[in-house]
């Protein structure tokens, strides 16, 4: 039965590293992380906007990941732009009003604070580009990193981040190993089940 099992892992370990290479290799393709056209627009434009994939990021927690991702268009339509230029020009008052008027998440206080502290995060870091976080082939490990260095970001919202770059868009990091699934109740169940993890 051990061996069997083994045999079980070792197949399941070659698919998964089948299909990571395969992630890798592919074509950048649109992602809908919101089913609003114009906002999943802004959302895929890593080349303009690339401070929208990052703000949507931080604010996928505890709810409808649908909604949570809608959030900085929402918030670039209230205050009149989409621009980092723009955004950074608000105050953290006008931010948290937007987010109480529209109920834009579950925790609108908590959330308009992280909202309003990524972007000062963004303009001291990185000199108002976001997409320095991943620019320039770094590795995973480092991607991740960055994303942790965001108030409010934990290891689930850091590894679905680098994940969603190098799978979804394609972005070319120096290594693939801090490419992770996100551990959430189901994963940690499946794997538990499958004899993965223990």
């Amino acid at each position: 039965m051990a061996d069997q099992n083994s045999q079980t892992n070792e197949n399941i370990a070659a698919i998964l590293v089948q299909k990571s290479e395969g992630y890798v290799r592919a074509k950048r393709s649109h992602v809908e992380f919101s089913k609003n056209s114009d906002a999943d627009a802004l959302l895929n434009d890593l080349e303009n906007y690339p401070h929208a994939f990052v703000l949507a990021c931080i604010m996928d927690r505890q709810m409808k990941a649908e909604r949570a991702w809608l959030i900085p268009y929402l918030v670039g339509q209230a205050v009149g732009g989409f621009s980092f230029e723009r955004l950074q020009a608000v105050s953290a008052r006008d931010i948290r009003k937007v987010f109480m008027e529209q109920r834009l998440h579950r925790f609108p206080e908590l959330m308009s604070r992280n909202f309003h502290a990524a972007i000062g995060h963004i303009r001291n870091s990185y000199g108002g580009d976001a997409g320095r976080i991943w620019r320039d082939s770094p590795s995973s490990a480092k991607v991740v990193f960055r994303f942790l260095q965001f108030k409010g970001v934990g290891t689930k919202i850091a590894t679905m981040a680098t994940n969603i770059l190098a799978r979804r868009f394609t972005i070319p990091f120096a290594d693939y190993y801090s490419v992770d699934v996100s551990a959430d109740v189901h994963v940690r169940r499946v794997f538990r089940r499958l004899g993965l993890v223990s």
